[in-house]
């Protein structure tokens, strides 16, 4: 290496040349050939000082590139006690720093691509089983020997797959405007009652097939700061996951209370409850728990949380001594 590409050694090097002039000079003033003899040694010892400690530099440097270079190339275990020296200290500090968070950047992106693949190769999955039943279908529907009630019977089997594929196709493009924070929620006033009407819209007519009741307890004055559609699609999903769950002739209850720290929505219904197995998992993604029906894709209560959660919300679920399962939902209140 040459070290006098270092700007710090050339000043070094003209202070020492300096000093080594006026040590010549001063000796050779005062004792003449003593004083001269005794200045080269000054003069040397100085040299020398400074060969060292730059030399000592320069490995430090040198260890602590290679100790990067480790680093970069997926070393774990990291000795930084090795490296205090006192001039090199800050930079080491901060490298170190940017090491950590550059380490960290690089999990985080393994992570996210393990779960992208694994979100692609669900979604793969769960429009495989739909798509395959529209193929049996429309090859059925092409048999010219089908009986009027067969086509009709089909033609309403292939409609229910083609809105269950549409359903899927908008959670999942929901699902993935907010894990790439996308998701643009409004912060305003929301009713609950009108939230819990809205998000009851859809199940009315399969309520009614099943001779459900809707019950709500819900006061007229209780509200929270949210965004309204988005919120309506996270109740809207915990309403349909209890209407699918309660056997025929059975209720849903919603109530709603408020108090200074946060606004509460429950949801109870009464069906035979959630499996404590499936509880831990309930909001997971794509998962079906033992009691899940046939068509559940398992992205209505992952897609919920997901919803709450952008909202300082949380939801919980368990079962209630009675029977029946019961879903806590939560918007908090922002704390000055």
């Amino acid at each position: 290496m040459n070290w006098f590409r270092d700007p710090e050694l050339r000043k070094y090097g003209a202070f020492y040349l300096l000093t080594t002039l006026l040590a010549l000079a001063g000796g050779w003033i005062l004792a003449e050939e003593w004083g001269l003899w005794f200045s080269l040694l000054i003069s040397g010892l100085f040299f020398l000082l400074i060969h060292l400690q730059t030399r000592k530099r320069y490995h430090a440097i040198r260890d602590f590139s290679r100790e990067i270079d480790r680093i970069l190339h997926g070393a774990t275990q990291v000795h930084w006690e090795d490296y205090a020296e006192g001039e090199l200290a800050i930079l080491q500090n901060e490298v170190r720093k940017l090491t950590l968070e550059l380490r960290d950047q690089a999990s985080a992106l393994q992570k996210e691509k393990v779960e992208l693949a694994d979100f692609l190769a669900d979604i793969s999955h769960q429009l495989r089983t739909p798509l395959t039943s529209v193929n049996l279908i429309l090859s059925m529907l092409s048999n010219p020997a089908l009986s009027t009630e067969q086509r009709f019977e089909s033609t309403r089997e292939l409609q229910r797959m083609m809105q269950r594929m549409d359903w899927l196709i908008h959670s999942l493009l929901k699902m993935s405007r907010l894990d790439s924070n996308t998701a643009y929620m409004q912060n305003e006033p929301v009713s609950v009652l009108a939230l819990v009407r809205k998000a009851a819209d859809g199940l009315a007519v399969p309520m009614e097939l099943r001779e459900q009741q809707l019950i709500l307890d819900i006061p007229a004055d209780a509200s929270f700061m949210g965004d309204f559609s988005w919120s309506a699609e996270a109740i809207g999903n915990i309403l349909k996951n209890c209407m699918e769950h309660t056997p025929a002739g059975g209720s849903v209850l919603v109530q709603a209370e408020m108090n200074p720290l946060f606004c509460e929505i429950r949801i109870r219904d009464t069906g035979k409850g959630i499996d404590p197995e499936d509880l831990p998992h309930l909001f997971e993604r794509f998962y079906r728990g033992k009691n899940a029906s046939a068509e559940s894709i398992g992205i209505g209560l992952a897609l919920c949380r997901m919803i709450l959660a952008e909202q300082n919300g949380t939801v919980k679920a368990e079962n209630r001594p009675e029977g029946g399962a019961l879903f806590t939902v939560r918007f908090y209140k922002d704390i000055i």
